[in-house]
């Protein structure tokens, strides 16, 4: 994969680099500033950008504005943002860059920095990302879903399919959901077309009904 890496802390950016480049990625790009991200995005079109929410001047949210920012001037630039603590509306504005409609792709990430040490874990989810998938960290998962409306849309979901769904937001793979809930594959894709079924969503892509579904699941 072509990476652009955006973190003001130097050590933790050459960290990232060494490790991609090790594991046989290119990093193109390398910078410590929100501008400097969007411009690279725009000029090296990377298959994925891996963002520091908090970057000069403020150390507030600049690298996610410029992260949202590029995915305005390149549409579904596939984006995984790194956080030090949860911040639940951080996950909003990135998700609301997620076009819902024919042809969506997610392509966002929104990770706690200490899931950087479990190496490849890490990789997997920068993949998933790269490809397309949407990946947000469990943390973020369980704030989100604290702010459930009373109309929830996912009430005629049983309880296993809430739990499929919400492994779905992590961006888990039917494989990887039937590993962790210890049932079969074919089990899960049960589940997942149950889902698919009850969410209204048509007969589409795999990955475009995935990623509507686990935006239902988030937005509420």
């Amino acid at each position: 994969m072509r990476v652009v890496i955006a973190d003001d802390a130097f050590l933790l950016r050459e960290g990232l680099a060494r490790l991609l480049t090790e594991h046989g990625h290119e990093v193109v790009a390398a910078v410590g500033d929100g501008t400097t991200l969007v411009e690279a995005v725009v000029a090296h079109r990377p298959d994925v950008s891996i963002v520091d929410v908090r970057m000069p001047p403020t150390h507030t949210d600049e690298g996610l504005r410029a992260a949202v920012e590029a995915r305005r001037l390149v549409p579904r630039a596939p984006i995984l943002v790194l956080s030090q603590y949860v911040e639940v509306s951080y996950a909003d504005d990135l998700l609301a860059t997620v076009n819902p409609g024919p042809g969506a792709g997610g392509g966002i990430g929104y990770l706690l920095k200490d899931r950087v040490a479990a190496i490849d874990e890490f990789l997997d989810a920068l993949r998933r990302v790269a490809g397309g998938g949407t990946v947000l960290d469990p943390e973020v998962v369980g704030q989100l879903l604290v702010r459930r409306r009373r109309d929830d849309p996912l009430r005629e979901l049983t309880p296993r399919e809430r739990e499929v769904l919400g492994l779905m937001a992590e961006g888990r793979s039917n494989t990887a959901i039937a590993r962790a809930l210890v049932v079969s594959d074919g089990a899960v894709e049960k589940h997942v077309r149950n889902i698919f079924t009850k969410l209204h969503l048509p007969p589409d892509d795999e990955q475009h009904r995935r990623v509507r579904a686990v935006l239902t699941y988030l937005r509420g």
